[in-house]
């Protein structure tokens, strides 16, 4: 996949409990594939380059989700879409159980918000071979906004993950195949969020393609005085700022105006 302009990635929650969709996929990934690969279907063509499928909400307040039922979540998707469509799917998850089985059903990323730090994620991924993005997050998604504090967030943030990266590759997984997310909104303020992303090319500059998730996000609402579902035209706002500081995916759930956002940004860029 070419990252040389920013590419988007569509989510596709299959949870009871996402922050911004309510659920809405969840009776279908678990009991009928039809609507799922619908929404699939429809991201693709509106321009989603990877589709991004979690089986565990990680929003903030979230619980916990066993291994088992994140599988039965997970897998049958990532089989589904593999066997029906051409395109990456990546798999949004911190338990290496999930991370071989998707491999085996098809995945082609694993994009892990606690950056392998899970018992045995480390090894997991690295015997999948595959891309792995790196997230920073402070503290865990039950409790993780509650006081978020950092001395400075954007070294702290910068520092973890070029960290992590480096465990990574002293795993065996080759740098060629790390990606990194800052993390907005997990374990961060506004002002944390903000001054993440005012300074985004610090992070672009250690040398890894770069994935931030902003769409819909309560940074929004907050800023804006906006609710969940009226976060649209801040979601694109961000969006383009976050391609402009150098970021090369951009995981959203309003695929086709962040796609028509991302090829005027590029259009711009390349005149």
């Amino acid at each position: 996949m070419r990252l040389d302009t920013p590419q988007v990635m569509g989510v596709l929650n299959v949870t009871p409990d996402s922050f911004s969709d309510g659920g809405a996929l969840y009776q279908a990934g678990k009991r009928n594939l039809d609507k799922t690969l619908a929404r699939v279907e429809q991201m693709l063509a509106e321009g989603a380059a990877i589709i991004d499928v979690g089986g565990e909400s990680t929003r903030p307040g979230a619980e916990p989700v066993p291994i088992a039922e994140e599988l039965d979540r997970v897998v049958p998707v990532v089989e589904a879409i593999n066997q029906r469509f051409e395109t990456i799917v990546s798999v949004d998850t911190s338990s290496p159980e999930v991370m071989q089985a998707a491999a085996a059903a098809g995945a082609g990323m694993l994009n892990d918000v606690r950056a392998l730090e899970r018992r045995g994620a480390l090894e997991a991924a690295a015997k999948t071979g595959l891309p792995v993005c790196l997230m920073h997050m402070q503290g865990q998604p039950k409790t993780m906004q509650q006081s978020p504090d950092y001395n400075s967030v954007v070294k702290e943030v910068s520092d973890y993950l070029q960290s992590r990266a480096e465990a990574c590759m002293a795993a065996g997984i080759e740098r060629s195949r790390l990606l990194m997310d800052p993390g907005f909104g997990f374990g961060k303020s506004v002002e944390h969020n903000l001054r993440l992303l005012n300074h985004l090319s610090i992070l672009v500059d250690l040398g890894y393609p770069v994935l931030v998730g902003l769409s819909r996000k309560s940074l929004i609402g907050k800023v804006l005085g906006r609710d969940v579902d009226q976060r649209l035209a801040g979601s694109l706002a961000l969006a383009v700022l976050a391609a402009e500081r150098g970021a090369s995916i951009i995981r959203v759930h309003d695929v086709v105006q962040t796609a028509d956002a991302m090829k005027l940004y590029s259009a711009v860029v390349e005149s």
